[in-house]
């Protein structure tokens, strides 16, 4: 962990305990921290320790942290009360304004102002989100990828009157727990990694739209292809190797131009219920049965090997 980060965050408050917010209260405890969550859902309690009891054995894969243990974690249906003993606030509600508006009206008002509130938010602004707060220099955007537990990325978003510290706090934070936090220099709804995976989805719905190769061509062309560089490295990165010893200078210079000149072609779909028909469709050939359970359980053992396999390469690169 970074330097005193160790030492001040210990305990946690996951308020939200769905999908999301039971897999970050996981991961807090795989590195060794105290974790309080709260759901307003009657099942909140059995609902969060199924999702943590799951993501254990993933976890112990991926390797736990000093003093990592379920035992550490507590239940408490009411928000303010998970609030009791916190050092950081992980917010993951439903991705609704008034919901979370009202929400963090209530969890701030009780909060000291060193406290910071971090919401899990794919694409709401936290500016709009922290004018109801108090103290609202101390909220961020700490937005993770699905599963939370395994995916590394968290992107940080300071709103109009967020202060530089919590920023820099969050961020500290997440490295410490071995996240990949990434800073989000301006805001935009949906952030930065959900707007690069929308424009790449627009255009593969443009491709089937119209008729250029079926749902599951288009999904085969990326798995079987860039998405398999993706995994290591970015499109920037990639393109800089596609430049061969010139790097991104000759990419630039004798590249670029015809994709760049693709750039007016490229689709801006309508999703009309034909549309969606058709893709729904597509869908269901390409999975031929499998569940979406059967897919996760495959997509999650793929990124752990896919880790693993980062951590090992590093590693041996290090020794040579």
């Amino acid at each position: 962990m970074a330097e005193g980060i160790e030492r001040k965050i210990q305990r946690v408050a996951c308020i939200g305990g769905g999908t999301i917010g039971s897999s970050w209260a996981a991961y807090f405890l795989a590195q060794g921290l105290d974790v309080t969550l709260s759901d307003p859902a009657p099942d909140g309690e059995a609902v969060a320790r199924q999702i943590i009891d799951g993501a254990w054995s993933t976890l112990e894969r991926l390797g736990l942290a000093p003093g990592a243990a379920r035992s550490r974690f507590r239940f408490a249906a009411d928000p303010i009360a998970a609030l009791d003993g916190a050092d950081f606030v992980q917010e993951s509600a439903p991705e609704r304004y008034e919901i979370k508006l009202d929400l963090l009206r209530r969890l701030s008002a009780v909060l000291p102002r060193e406290i910071i509130i971090a919401s899990s938010s794919s694409g709401l602004l936290i500016s709009r989100l922290q004018e109801v707060c108090t103290f609202p220099e101390r909220c961020v955007i700490g937005h993770p990828f699905n599963p939370p537990h395994i995916v590394p990325l968290v992107e940080v978003v300071g709103g109009t009157q967020t202060e530089r510290w919590a920023v820099d706090a969050a961020m500290a934070f997440y490295q410490a727990i071995g996240k990949h936090p990434i800073e989000i220099r301006k805001e935009v709804p949906g952030h930065l990694a959900n707007r690069l995976q929308a424009a790449l989805w627009r255009e593969a719905v443009h491709l089937v739209a119209e008729g250029v190769a079926t749902v599951a061509d288009v999904d085969a062309a990326i798995s079987e292809g860039p998405g398999l560089r993706w995994a290591l490295m970015g499109p920037h990165l990639t393109f800089h190797l596609a430049g061969g010893a010139g790097g991104m200078t000759h990419y630039m210079d004798h590249l670029a131009p015809a994709i760049s000149g693709w750039w007016p072609d490229l689709g801006n779909p309508v999703l009309t219920p034909e549309l969606q028909q058709r893709i729904i469709d597509g869908i269901a050939d390409e999975a031929d049965g499998r569940t979406v359970e059967d897919l996760a359980r495959r997509r999650d053992e793929f990124l752990i090997r896919v880790l693993e396999a980062r951590r090992a390469t590093d590693d041996t690169i290090k020794k040579s």
